[in-house]
């Protein structure tokens, strides 16, 4: 899961794309990268890290123009190299950069056929290289000096024809224009927005989520569709166009419930009020399943599940209370890369008050379990802090299977739920009772307010196993298993942190 922007306009855009970096921050952690364009030279400054550490004053002077795109990276089967941080180049044909927010499912079967028979080599563990490779190797096959909006749609139906699973693009050919495009099954989000200057002329924006056009003055437009692309010229025209073999739009669920942000309108749905649902419903379950419950109070754990433990709270006519206080300048710990990490950045990242906790039965409530180490901590840490009793409630549905869309959730081995009954996972973190929420209560929660009659096509492959590419068997699970496991990614960390990784662009 990643986070990307593009933005053409009619002035230099190097500070918009850094604003609307640190806006997006939250769907990465890992490594930041801007690119801007102008008089035909791309100027990049990319590194690991957080957005606001990367890019000093001499860094943004030196990003000229009036087109660019950005990225945040969050790791999944690729390690922490700051050579995989994005955006990323080629310089065949015309001058192609992209950043991607994704995961590629057929990545070694295009990774053989780039060698073989496109002639291109890929340099990287990354998915995100070959799908830029791809799209180059696409391009060049036209053999056009001159590119128009069509040619361009000609290449992204090739495109759509060899590449499978989930990803959301933005772009940028050099003298040409900038470009933005989703999968056909439209798994990872992203939308674009105008806005109109004094004279006339109007600049546009795409991103992952629609609260970076809102925060840098864009009028949303839409979601871009499944399928679709959007291309902006040189001269500022705007074409777009869904291309053959478009399908039914099946945005990631998880989206919603935990990685974007909640003032963010994904698909038609405000996310907050998806999550306020989601505890609704998960009050009406908890009382039908423990109608005779004791709980004394209900405490979230920061900071998503928030929107969701108020509205259970008050429809279950019972106190809600900050129970954690979050330390602000811990990353979240979903997406740190490694167990060791994460387990350690628990205690770190919330502190307990004892005064809420004390002699009382308390319902904790989160957005999601995956692992459960997690968890297990936050209910130690409760029972520390002198809970009688400690309830615990998911206000998502178990996550039964891996993520193969660009979430680092991990192999099935590492999931908590996964061959576990909920009264065994209540017993693995420690809890008094445990309660999930319904899939189907979830997806009601996601479908927006006037569609709520008709079910919305969701992917929700990590709760139900059902993964809309069509494409993932057990092989591919075998594959994942081993690059996902944590033994994996602290053996590739250990060869980047052993100097063996060079990054050519890190010094901008």
């Amino acid at each position: 899961m990643c986070g990307i922007v593009g933005i053409f306009s009619h002035s230099p855009v190097n500070h918009d794309l850094y604003d609307a970096l640190t806006i997006l921050q939250h769907r990465g952690q890992d490594a930041a990268g801007i690119v801007t364009e102008s008089d035909g030279k791309f100027f990049l400054r990319k590194n690991n890290g957080m957005v606001r550490d990367i890019f000093t004053l001499k860094h943004m002077t030196h990003l000229h123009g009036n087109c660019g795109i950005g990225h945040v990276r969050y790791p999944t089967a690729g390690g922490s190299c700051s050579a995989e941080a994005q955006p990323l180049y080629v310089n065949s044909p015309y001058g192609i950069v992209v950043a991607h927010n994704g995961n590629l499912t057929n990545q070694e079967e295009l990774t053989s056929e780039l060698f073989k028979s496109d002639l291109r080599h890929v340099n990287t563990n990354s998915d995100s290289e070959v799908l830029l490779n791809v799209i180059a190797h696409e391009l060049q096959k036209l053999g056009k000096m001159n590119l128009t909006a069509e040619d361009m749609f000609t290449a992204m139906e090739s495109l759509y024809k060899r590449c499978r699973g989930a990803y959301a693009v933005v772009g940028m050919l050099s003298g040409y224009g900038m470009f933005g495009f989703r999968d056909p099954n439209g798994i990872r989000p992203l939308i674009y927005g105008s806005r109109k200057n004094k004279d006339g002329t109007t600049d546009y924006m795409i991103a992952s989520e629609s609260v970076a056009l809102d925060a840098l003055g864009y009028k949303i437009e839409r979601d871009i569709k499944a399928g679709e692309i959007v291309y902006i010229d040189q001269d500022g025209n705007f074409h777009s166009k869904v291309c053959n073999g478009a399908r039914l739009a099946a945005p990631c669920i998880f989206e919603y419930v935990y990685f974007a942000r909640p003032d963010s309108i994904i698909e038609g749905s405000l996310v907050y009020k998806t999550r306020v649902r989601m505890g609704k419903y998960l009050s009406q379950k908890i009382m039908r399943k423990f109608p005779d419950h004791d709980i004394d109070v209900v405490i979230p754990i920061p900071e998503s599940s928030r929107p969701s433990a108020i509205e259970l709270a008050n429809s279950l006519g019972l106190k809600f209370r900050e129970g954690f206080v979050k330390n602000r300048y811990i990353g979240r710990t979903f997406i740190m890369p490694g167990q060791a990490e994460r387990e350690k950045s628990v205690k770190q990242k919330l502190n307990a008050i004892p005064l809420e906790f004390q002699d009382k039965n308390v319902l904790l409530v989160d957005d999601s379990i995956v692992r459960g180490t997690t968890s297990k901590k936050i209910v130690d840490m409760a029972r520390e802090a002198g809970a009688r009793k400690v309830y615990f409630a998911s206000a998502s549905p178990p996550v039964l299977y891996p993520n193969v869309y660009g979430i680092d959730m991990p192999v099935k081995s590492e999931l908590v739920a996964h061959n576990r009954t909920e009264d065994e996972i209540c017993q693995e973190i420690g809890a008094d009772w445990i309660i999930y929420q319904d899939l189907e209560d979830l997806i009601k929660a996601a479908t927006p307010s006037d569609e709520c009659s008709t079910p919305r096509n969701f992917d929700c492959s990590v709760f139900n196993g059902e993964y809309v590419t069509g494409d993932i068997d057990d092989l591919y699970f075998k594959r994942l298993e081993e690059q996902r496991n944590d033994a994996s990614k602290r053996e590739r960390d250990g060869v980047y942190n052993g100097s063996q990784c060079v990054d050519l662009f890190s010094e901008g």
